[in-house]
């Protein structure tokens, strides 16, 4: 059976690289190429490809726009990605494939052949892929939180990926971020910000400071039912009493 297949990528140079690496697999035909949301989404309606290989870093929509667009009717989906350590986390969440950029060629293959062992195992789907709308209602959830900030560093203006931050601390009507043993300085309050940060990844354990949970090393039982938090990165802070309950929510166990 030849696998009918359409490239998306943003950049023509992937895009090129793609075709020259797909024209090694049997029985396969690139029936379409886009380099941006909207025309992907044209392509893909159009040409009705089995197999759609698709860039998530795209300007006005992205990769997951894309298949939301196109809703029920999605082919089958192997996203492209540089480096996101929250996609990949994701994608090897929901078991979806993905390519990370640069691969090999025969990394490619290995997509293709899990493609074709997907189609010959099972009929082929009218409705999207269970485990792609599970992804999509988790990039979707994601979405309502900050991923980045705007601090200060000095005179400029430094656009800070929270993924890199390691805690936060209260200054008044400031905070301050630690993040790679540097700091950042924002005008807003801690009780603000705690309300745009996803509570799956930011707890709160003093009045005074929001921690990275998957920032923290060791926690060691202190006085009058405080722990002394050990961070990564060798900073020591104190998980009050008042907060405990908070972060044995999100570990779901007791501490």
């Amino acid at each position: 059976m030849t696998l009918r297949v359409a490239v998306v990528d943003d950049e023509p140079v992937a895009r090129r690289r793609m075709r020259r690496m797909l024209r090694r697999e049997p029985e396969l035909d690139v029936v379409a190429e886009a380099g941006d949301g909207w025309a992907a989404i044209e392509a893909i309606v159009t040409h009705r490809p089995d197999l759609v290989f698709l860039d998530v870093q795209m300007p006005e929509l992205d990769g997951f726009d894309v298949v939301r667009e196109i809703g029920d009717r999605v082919p089958a989906v192997v996203f492209v990605t540089a480096f996101d350590q929250y996609a990949l986390r994701a994608f090897e969440v929901h078991a979806i494939d993905y390519l990370l950029k640069p691969f090999t060629p025969e990394r490619l293959h290995q997509s293709v052949e899990q493609v074709r062992l997907r189609m010959s195992t099972g009929r082929r789907e009218s409705t999207v892929d269970p485990r792609l709308a599970a992804l999509l209602d988790e990039v979707q959830e994601r979405g309502r939180y900050l991923q980045r900030v705007p601090v200060r560093a000095g005179a400029r203006i430094v656009l800070l990926d929270t993924s890199d931050v390691d805690w936060i601390q209260a200054a008044d009507n400031y905070v301050l971020f630690h993040s790679a043993g540097r700091e950042y300085l924002m005008r807003e309050t801690l009780v603000q910000l705690e309300q745009e940060l996803d509570p799956r990844e930011f707890v709160r354990i003093h009045r005074s400071a929001l921690v990275r949970l998957d920032r923290i090393a060791e926690m060691l039982p202190s006085v009058h039912g405080d722990f002394r938090v050990t961070l990564k990165n060798g900073a020591q802070l104190t998980l009050s009493r008042h907060y405990r309950e908070r972060v044995e929510r999100i570990l779901r166990r007791p501490l």
